[in-house]
């Protein structure tokens, strides 16, 4: 088993900033990684983004996996105006479709902040 989120998604999706790692054998179906996602605290999550893929646009984790993993981050934290912009960063990034998506957590940042 994983000691954390970020060994458990490198083991499944690897890591473009380190070598090729031995796969182990277990927990390699998605569903056991996104349970583990799913009840992972913020800083796990976000210790996950910023290693595997530090410049938002990088990395190998599917994008629908990093926007669940933003997703599950800003339920846990709804009020910090600097991960709703690093959100809407990587939908804009990985988008179109989630365009409005991204432009709705930029107003709700800029109105938090202006509170």
């Amino acid at each position: 088993m994983h000691s954390t989120l970020t060994e458990h998604a490198r083991c499944r999706y690897g890591d473009e900033y380190r070598p090729t790692v031995v796969q182990c054998s277990e927990d390699h179906d998605d569903r056991y990684f996104i349970e583990k996602l799913t009840f992972a605290d913020a800083e796990s999550i976000l210790a996950m983004l910023h290693e595997l893929c530090p410049n938002i646009s990088d990395g190998y984790l599917p994008v629908w996996v990093r926007n669940l993993a933003y997703r599950l981050v800003l339920l846990q934290r709804p009020d910090e105006p600097a991960l709703m912009r690093e959100a809407a960063l990587s939908l804009i990034i990985h988008g179109p479709d989630w365009d409005d998506i991204a432009a709705d957590l930029q107003a709700r940042a800029a109105a938090l902040e202006a509170s």
